[in-house]
Formats: structure tokens, C-alpha cells, sequence
């Protein structure tokens, strides 16, 4: 096999097509798991400011649902409420 040049790309193009026949064959939750790490491996930057604003907005929801300021609606409801409202 070598690195560079058409065989290396046939080869690799053969096994993502076996890894996505493998995949596609796992439960939902397996799945979704795979591509998160996919998607995870290949974010290798890391911006700290954006991961900061996004602590500091998770805990302002955790604390105004602690608080009570805000309230959850069910999943049930929520979608309900959008078939309502896009399928007329």
C-alpha cells in the first residue's frame, strides 16, 4: 500500500465504506455516540472564550431553573406546539 497516490485512496474508501456498513448496523444510541466522537475528533482547536461563554450560559439556565424564574415544557408538548404551528 502506499501513502500517496490512487491505491492508498482505494483502500481507504474501502474501509470507511466497511466501518459505515458496520455502523449502520449498531443501535440508535451506539450511532449517535460514534458520531459525536467523530465529529469531536475533528475539532482540534479549542476556543477558550467560546467554551467560557458557554459555562457561563449553562449555569445562568441551571440557576433561573433552580430559581424557578423559568419553568421546562415536556418534550410532548413542544412538539405539539411546532406540528401546530408549521403544519397549520
Amino acid at each position: 500500500m502506499r501513502f500517496y497516490g490512487t491505491r492508498y485512496n482505494e483502500d481507504m474508501a474501502e474501509d470507511a465504506a466497511e466501518l459505515l456498513t458496520h455502523a449502520l448496523k449498531l443501535p440508535a444510541a451506539a450511532r449517535a455516540a460514534l458520531a459525536d466522537s467523530l465529529i469531536d475528533s475533528l475539532d482540534t482547536e479549542v476556543d477558550e472564550s467560546a467554551e467560557e461563554a458557554w459555562r457561563a450560559e449553562v449555569s445562568l439556565r441551571v440557576r433561573d431553573l433552580d430559581s424557578g424564574a423559568v419553568q421546562t415544557i415536556a418534550w410532548e408538548d413542544v412538539r405539539r406546539q411546532l406540528r401546530a404551528r408549521f403544519n397549520g
